[in-house]
């Protein structure tokens, strides 16, 4: 008898998720200030999750939305579950931050409070809010003619609450300003400061006349998931019109500072922001740490202490380009794979730059997602116009956390000349894909990039993402015929070699996974090896359990949320999930199938989620060059031996680390360290090869 499957609650997973990111944070093999980064990417990735999936799970409670979720929870039972693993989590910070910043007191770098500095010290500090800090500040009074001021979503504030001469009880808000330095270099080496704290010392001269009865640091954390009209005529203003709406959406959460009081703690403060806020009990946290650990990504701000830090490991040279000048010559040759952060960037940078100057480029097309602040991808198509080029590109507006800044390239592209497309109606546009049309002696030829990734330089040095140039005919025609459809009304009936979402990629995968189960239903070798992002399609998913049943050898390296249970008996025992988390963030996503013995291998922007499968632009494309494939394969090899970085999906659900038998696998560091070896098709797995990233103390 089939048993009913089960699927993981996807905000649970995601939790779980944090927790694994937190676990770097702890592990004493990682470098002491790499581990307070690992820490705030916690606390970054929780002010995101309560901005989206918290803020969804209100709304869905508050619309008398009634309906389970694929895991059988209501959203009510969802958010009373999240509530309590994220005070769970909070507490874990909490312990995680003191335990770091005791150790770092033992390397000479000290984060001091207001009522630990020397005389010295307060004088610096004094100097510093006088010229600097109080200048920018604005205390806003609240009172009958002046209301509770919309507090910023994720900005500190300190609420004073204060008594006039008349013995009237009075309330004020002060935001610390986000633009100056989050902490100050102290004189006496290496000791720090945060600058709510040097307000705090003075925040008196901020109220001159007035006795201060108490003080709160507090952050709130907003509904943060816009809302778009998508039928009006300009999206844009759409889009401009609900970031503003964002930035005042309802508080889904209120971080107050344990401590951070003027006198002793001030119940009635507390009170007074709660009824202002319209805060629930639930929501609060309050924690004896900093508010927003995002200062920790650059403490302390000083170039020393390598010995606290990751061993340096600059992006590689691709072994392959370095043999030519002209990249359009090597793509000529041959079908280059890029690895990143391994490799380096700069050759997808240097393909467009070439194309932008080179007079026989006649035009070029690409896709934008996610671009970095001084992007070179955009100076070059700039450039490209400037030269005649015709350049067509797709900005995707609704790119979550980056509409502004998509909005503000958008229109630099836009008043440059490109002809720039804002996305679709109802669909992100998410494949990467760069088109270069170039007239050459024996006519129009076409060089192609595609990639699991952004065209972002700088998350390319920190997320593991894989590219591929090619200038193969049917896969060229296939991207063209991809950018008509994004520009016009051309729906292609069929692609080459893509397989797009939301028109076939399912379907596509859906078929790829009943192969398989039929071979194994015949006796026949069958295996699936999927590494992604995140796996909660609930269709996939029961796909994946019919294989696994039938006898398919199923191994699934996803990095975050997972709705699936790995080895449960006769449903999912022939499933092997894990999650590895380290230096880099995994970011590519990999398929394959052995179909046969023809082992199948492709490349995609794709994850195994909804929203991935039937609401966005996605390509997955085939690796067919046998080189490249074997590369492929046997990175994948790596990945799942790695018994440093990985954890195991447990049958309840859980993840723990694998057992660390030797050789010790660190599938990250070994790539990093072989990379050329392994174009060169000449390494192998030796004991001592693989070692952990430790700190070079």
């Amino acid at each position: 008898m089939k048993i009913k499957s089960i699927i993981t609650n996807r905000e649970l997973s995601w939790l779980d998720f944090n927790y694994r990111v937190l676990q770097e944070a702890q592990d004493k093999k990682n470098p002491l200030l790499e581990r307070l980064k690992f820490l705030a990417i916690t606390a970054d990735n929780l002010d995101e999750f309560f901005m989206v999936r918290v803020a969804g799970l209100h709304a869905q409670i508050l619309s008398g939305y009634t309906s389970l979720d694929t895991s059988g929870m209501t959203a009510r039972e969802q958010l009373k579950q999240v509530i309590k693993t994220t005070h769970n989590m909070a507490e874990k910070q909490m312990e995680t931050f003191k335990n770091l910043f005791s150790a770092l007191e033992k390397e000479g770098i000290n984060l001091l409070r207001h009522n630990m500095l020397s005389l010295e010290q307060k004088q610096q500090c004094s100097s510093y809010f006088n010229n600097i800090i109080k200048p920018v500040l604005t205390p806003l009074a609240v009172d009958a003619s002046r209301p509770f001021p919309e507090v910023l979503g994720r900005s500190i504030n300190l609420a004073v609450r204060l008594k006039d001469k008349n013995d009237e009880i009075l309330y004020a808000l002060v935001q610390v300003p986000s633009l100056l330095p989050r902490f100050l270099k102290l004189k006496k080496k290496n000791n720090y400061i945060l600058i709510e704290d040097i307000i705090l010392i003075h925040i008196s001269s901020l109220f001159q006349g007035y006795k201060i009865l108490g003080v709160a640091l507090f952050r709130a954390t907003r509904d943060g998931d816009i809302e778009i009209d998508e039928d009006v005529l300009n999206i844009m203003d759409e889009i401009q019109k609900s970031l503003q709406e964002k930035r005042k959406g309802q508080p889904v959460r209120l971080e107050l500072m344990k401590g951070f009081v003027y006198a002793d703690e001030d119940d009635e403060l507390i009170d007074f922001l709660i009824t202002k806020l319209k805060t629930k009990s639930r929501d609060i946290f309050i924690q004896d740490m900093p508010l927003d650990l995002a200062f920790l990504f650059s403490f302390p701000n000083t170039k020393g202490f390598l010995n606290l830090r990751f061993k340096p490991a600059p992006p590689q040279k691709s072994l392959v380009l370095e043999e030519y000048d002209d990249i359009f010559a090597a793509i000529n040759k041959q079908d280059i794979l890029l690895q990143h952060p391994y490799e380096t960037f700069d050759p997808v940078i240097d393909f467009i730059e070439r194309a932008a100057s080179d007079p026989n480029v006649l035009a070029i097309k690409q896709t934008l997602y996610r671009i970095s602040d001084d992007s070179p991808i955009i100076a070059a198509l700039i450039c490209a116009v400037q030269n005649g080029k015709q350049v067509t590109v797709l900005v995707e507006l609704k790119a979550r956390f980056d509409e502004e800044n998509n909005i503000a390239w958008a229109k630099t592209l836009e008043e440059a000349g490109c002809h720039v497309i804002y996305g679709l109606v109802g669909l992100k546009v998410h494949c990467k894909l760069l088109l270069v049309v170039r007239q050459e002696r024996d006519g129009i030829k076409r060089y192609l990039h595609m990639a699991t990734g952004n065209y972002n330089e700088t998350t390319a040095k920190l997320y593991t993402d894989t590219g591929l140039f090619t200038c193969n005919d049917e896969f060229c025609s296939d991207a063209s015929a991809l950018f008509n459809m994004l520009s016009g009304y051309s729906i292609p009936r069929s692609f080459k070699k893509f397989k797009v979402a939301p028109t076939y990629l399912n379907d596509f995968l859906i078929k790829a996974i009943d192969n398989e189960t039929a071979y194994a239903k015949k006796g026949k070798a069958a295996s699936i090896i999927i590494k992604v992002n995140s796996l909660i399609d609930p269709v996939i998913i029961n796909k994946f359990y019919e294989a696994s049943q039938a006898g398919v050898k199923i191994s699934l390296i996803i990095r975050g949320i997972n709705g699936l249970r790995s080895g449960i008996e006769d449903m999912s025992e022939n499933i092997r999930v894990i999650s590895i988390i380290g230096r880099y963030l995994e970011h590519d996503r990999i398929y394959k199938f052995r179909a046969g013995g023809k082992n199948l291998i492709y490349l995609s922007s794709a994850d195994l989620m909804p929203r991935n499968l039937h609401r966005r632009i996605e390509v997955l494309f085939p690796i067919e060059d046998k080189k490249i494939k074997k590369r492929i394969d046997k990175s994948l090899s790596i990945m799942l031996r790695d018994n440093a970085k990985a954890r195991i999906q447990q049958s309840d659900g859980s993840y723990k680390y694998m057992k660390n038998k030797l050789p010790l696998v660190n599938s990250q560091v070994f790539l990093y360290d072989n990379i050329k070896e392994e174009l060169l098709d000449d390494y192998s797995i030796k004991a001592n090869t693989f070692v952990p990233i430790k700190s070079q103390k």
